[in-house]
């Protein structure tokens, strides 16, 4: 590991904004499946992270941390949480953060699958999804299938709102069908958001991602969804042509400024 790194993991630790569990203190067992518990946390992010209690908004796969804090600036009304798995990453947010005196802004460094131990019922108001990895052949991984979806209405408000932001065709279709199939209420979609006249908050065009940014400089479209989880029972697994929208997606561009070989624009 280079010393880079270490220097940031190291500089981690002194961030009073960015939560940093061990795995043990959420996994109780593996035996049949996954076993989780509660983290202290849990229904008391308000009251013991943020400077005043607020609706919470979660970024699930924040990456730097940007978007939370872009986000946190226009709306200080609200709480943001930035979580990703990625300690390296966090740094950059967290150390912005503490150095500018953010008391709207936290970060948490944990695996997605263990979101659910972290927050209460009703917690939550919001979650955003930003350019998540669209698992093009591995559907329990996409952050808005079913197994995901149980997890988020755990701790989401009741009219809470999960939003998609994705230059993932793919990914995009692929929620619109789960949407489908489980009678979910579609707030807005678009296959095109910044090629249709711009609507509603202007922080969904004028906030964006590292990846969002290079991706708009490259020609490519960004597509964007949301939704409520308004949805009682088990969540179904769509009827979806997996093959067919993965074909047209063509290569997963690699994260280098140059899209993949053959990209599908």
């Amino acid at each position: 590991m280079g010393h880079g790194k270490l220097r940031k993991f190291a500089e981690n630790e002194t961030f009073r904004c960015l939560v940093q569990p061990a795995t043990e203190e959420v996994v109780a067992g593996k035996e049949g499946g996954l076993l989780l518990k509660d983290h202290p946390l849990k229904g008391h992010w308000n009251e013991q992270v943020f400077d005043a209690p607020r609706p919470i908004v979660l970024e699930l796969g924040c990456g730097r941390g940007e978007y939370t804090i872009d986000l946190s600036r226009r709306r200080p009304d609200c709480n943001y949480i930035g979580v990703d798995i990625k300690g390296a990453r966090l740094w950059k947010g967290a150390k912005y953060a503490t150095e500018q005196g953010l008391g709207n802004v936290a970060f948490l460094r944990t695996r997605i699958e263990f979101i659910a131990s972290f927050f209460a019922p009703g917690e939550v108001s919001e979650i955003w999804l930003t350019f998540s990895d669209p698992q093009l052949k591995s559907e329990n991984n996409r952050l808005t299938c079913p197994r995901f979806l149980e997890r988020y209405r755990r701790f989401l408000a009741p009219g809470g709102t999960v939003h998609l932001k994705t230059d993932s065709r793919f990914l995009h279709e692929y929620t619109k069908a789960v949407c489908a199939a489980n009678n979910l209420h579609i707030l807005r979609c678009s296959e095109d958001l910044y090629g249709t006249p711009r609507s509603g908050d202007p922080a969904l065009y004028e906030v964006q991602t590292y990846y969002e940014k290079m991706f708009l400089q490259m020609g490519l479209k960004i597509t964007y969804l949301s939704f409520t989880l308004d949805h009682e029972g088990p969540y179904a697994a769509p009827d979806f042509d997996a093959a067919y929208w993965r074909a047209l997606e063509g290569p997963r561009r690699t994260f280098d400024h140059q899209p993949a070989r053959n990209k599908v624009q």
